[in-house]
């Protein structure tokens, strides 16, 4: 019995079903379509999105430490990282799984075609931004 556990055990600790129901808080403009579209595409692809609605959306990105140049509309923030803008799931699960040294990942601006910013075929090049207070990498490309 005890080799069933740790057969199973090896299946429930993988990076991929860790990251399935990971909870996620998103704050957001009460305003904001695109980002409850965000929301949305975080809920699609497994995570536990919970939203909290502010007006004051300067003073949450200055308080997790988001860089002016590397804003867009929402902030989120998972498992001790910071989520700025429109990255793709795909973009958080891999920063889970790497855990790289970094405050988080951000998708400046609001590109055409990102998550919560689809319209039709139009699809801006963008990519998300590693960062952290001293540095800022490319991370992926889209």
């Amino acid at each position: 019995m005890k080799y069933v556990f740790a057969f199973l055990s090896l299946f429930l600790l993988t990076p991929d079903a860790h990251a399935e129901g990971e909870k996620i808080t998103v704050y957001k403009s009460p305003y904001c379509g695109c980002c409850t579209a965000w929301s949305d595409h975080m809920r699609e692809n497994g995570f536990d999105v919970t939203e909290i609605k502010r007006d004051d959306m300067v003073a949450v990105k200055n308080q997790l430490g988001v860089p002016a140049k590397l804003e867009s509309c929402h902030t989120a923030s998972i498992d001790g990282y910071v989520i700025e803008g429109h990255v793709p799931a795909s973009d958080i699960r891999k920063l889970l799984q790497e855990r790289p040294k970094a405050a988080g990942l951000s998708v400046p601006g609001m590109p055409m075609g990102s998550p919560g910013m689809e319209q039709g075929d139009q699809k801006d090049r963008y990519v998300s931004v590693l960062f952290d207070k001293d540095n800022m990498s490319i991370f992926n490309q889209h």
